[in-house]
């Protein structure tokens, strides 16, 4: 068996070495170990990935193949990096170079897949908090991730950990949208598309990464930001592949609920806290982002300029 593992990165030389050492890690007890490569795709021609990861590369377990994508935008560098995955991959592993995997991870990817003959495989992400964030931030608790039953169907999935098999990349076309290059959300897109194709999606709770927020994330704007921006592209995706009249109702409802629900929770917040506060405000943000994507209102670019660093 030969799994490819994917990686994209931009100017995060710490977090790619965090993530390469833990990849290094992995661990397999309870099948056999296979055939493993790694591959990292920068999408910034200075060379860091590349100096990052010929360091590590006497000491490494698995092949390691690095490359460029000169055009930016996160959709480039992911296709990129599943370009180049060997042709006889059964399976492709996809994981963000702000993460770090449980010696498990893969094992437990793996595991489920067989179990529940999926299609996809997707798992839980836990959030490492900087230190001397404002305790608003961590009172609000918004960057928990859900969990789910392994073994639950889903109808979408992230690259911020998943396995897919290879045979079904292969075959498509399109794998990330460039739309998204700049706005994110082209895993959405994707997962999304696959879904409504009938591949099967599952979870795996017991396969965990850890993702290490950046501290430029840990404030009130990168938070309503991204609120908007995940809403925005779901109602679009909808809009897109579901475009059925009493879906697109659904969703208009869902909007001003949340709008609504955010207006009601900033009167106490007054007296609860800036968490709520923030709480109240993320809720309308949603709610606002849910009619852009169904109105086709320009998304925030989150990958234009300069990426995010975390370091």
């Amino acid at each position: 068996m030969l799994v490819s593992v994917c990686i994209s990165t931009y100017n995060r030389p710490q977090g790619l070495n965090r993530l390469l050492k833990g990849l290094n890690r992995l661990t397999f007890n309870r099948i056999s170990c296979p055939e493993i490569e790694v591959i990292v795709v920068d999408n910034n021609t200075k060379g860091i990935a590349k100096k990052v990861s010929a360091a590590i590369k006497e000491d490494f377990r698995w092949t390691l193949k690095t490359d460029v994508e000169p055009k930016q935008g996160i959709s480039y560098a992911r296709n990129k990096s599943v370009s180049l995955a060997s042709p006889k991959a059964n399976f492709i592993a996809i994981i963000d170079d702000d993460e770090v995997p449980m010696p498990n991870w893969l094992e437990e990817l793996l595991l489920v897949q067989k179990k529940y003959s999926a299609d996809i495989v997707t798992g839980y992400v836990i959030s490492r908090l900087p230190k001397d964030i404002p305790n608003w931030i961590v009172r609000g608790k918004f960057f928990e991730n859900p969990s789910f039953s392994t073994g639950e169907s889903r109808h979408i999935a992230f690259t911020n950990n998943v396995l897919v098999k290879g045979e079904i990349l292969r075959k498509l076309d399109r794998i990330f949208d460039h739309r998204f290059a700049l706005t994110g959300g082209e895993d959405s897109e994707l997962f999304f598309r696959l879904n409504s194709m009938n591949y099967k999606i599952v979870w795996a709770n017991e396969a965990v990464v850890e993702e290490w927020i950046s501290p430029t994330r840990t404030n009130l704007s990168s938070i309503l930001k991204r609120g908007y921006r995940s809403w925005s592209t779901y109602s679009l995706l909808e809009k897109e592949l579901m475009p059925s009249f009493k879906v697109q109702g659904i969703r208009i409802i869902k909007g001003g609920a949340l709008i609504l629900i955010g207006l009601l929770k900033l009167f106490p917040a007054v007296l609860l806290g800036r968490h709520m506060m923030a709480n109240g405000l993320l809720f309308i943000y949603r709610g606002t982002g849910t009619f852009s994507g169904l109105f086709g209102i320009k998304n925030y670019q989150l990958y234009k300029n300069s990426f995010e660093i975390v370091e």
